[in-house]
């Protein structure tokens, strides 16, 4: 039996892949004035202030039960994967991020299945070796095909092992709240972390002198405003009307997104790596497949 979703579902699952797919290269343009920390912090202080009024009103309706778990998305979901993303993408191409991004299927299945006990088929499996032969791609070879190890990379798939971890947990723990709720307090429990070092180690002030600063600055304020808070809501409302699985496929469509503003501004994508690609996203599909059920006799 195949699960019918509404058109306004598919209509929000495509507006939230141009808005993560254009992340990437946001993040690509804060990194010119500033550093992956810095950019990590700005976009988390930015989303969770602007979430902070709709947070604070909502905070009692968080079971005691459920704060662990709130404050696991916020790390899992928000603060770990923007440091990772800025951090792989001092040295990784943002079309390659944003393939490299088409992971989170794979390890939401891996996750749901060893930490919260979901079955696994077979088919699945091959999937999963399918998609890890296109990372393997992605982190080996360079556009021209030549073996260049990119241990950079390995950010991302840590930052999608993270998102894997934060779809599980909303699904199995808050299906009572609503996506406003978990995203404005999730995010709300990791803002002291990011003003913390905005305020000690960062030196974002002292570079706002600069003539590429104002710019950088509104790309990770942006970022953090419609690519973290806003895109958020909706991923979270996505995961609550639908499955894992159909909140996490907006991933197919994020390298295409990305991967274009990429080659638009300049990035030399190889043939390699966009059969890299395309394994990553066979193996997704593979792996999200449902069996035909057979005809009624």
């Amino acid at each position: 039996m195949t699960t019918q979703y509404p058109l306004s579902a598919w209509a929000k699952l495509c507006l939230l892949a141009l808005i993560w797919g254009s992340s990437f290269f946001l993040i690509k343009k804060g990194l010119v004035t500033f550093t992956a920390l810095e950019v990590a912090a700005i976009r988390l202080a930015a989303a969770a202030a602007v979430l902070a009024p709709f947070a604070l009103v909502r905070i009692h309706r968080i079971k005691r039960r459920q704060w662990p778990v709130i404050l696991s998305v916020g790390l899992t979901g928000s603060m770990l994967p923007a440091f990772l993303f800025a951090l792989a993408q001092t040295q990784v191409d943002s079309g390659i991020t944003g393939a490299l991004n088409a992971l989170t299927p794979l390890f939401t299945l891996v996750i749901g299945a060893v930490i919260f006990r979901q079955q696994v088929s077979g088919q699945t499996l091959i999937g999963l070796g399918v998609g890890l032969s296109g990372t393997l791609m992605l982190v080996l070879l360079n556009a021209s095909g030549v073996l260049t190890i990119n241990a950079y990379a390995l950010f991302v798939v840590a930052a999608t092992c993270c998102y894997g971890m934060n779809l599980n947990l909303i699904k199995a723990y808050l299906p009572d709240q609503t996506p406003l709720t978990i995203t404005g307090v999730s995010l709300l429990m990791v803002l002291p972390l990011a003003v913390l070092y905005l305020a000690g180690p960062g030196e974002v002030f002292s570079k706002l002198e600069g003539a590429t600063a104002w710019g950088s600055l509104t790309a990770v304020v942006v970022l953090g405003v419609v690519g973290t808070a806003f895109a958020l809501i909706i991923f979270n409302h996505l995961v609550q009307i639908g499955t894992t699985v159909f909140a996490s496929s907006v991933t197919y469509l994020i390298p295409l997104v990305a991967m274009l503003l990429g080659t638009l501004d300049g990035e030399l994508i190889g043939i390699w790596q966009l059969l890299g690609m395309g394994l990553i996203l066979a193996g997704v599909g593979l792996a999200n497949r449902k069996p035909v059920a057979a005809a009624p006799q």
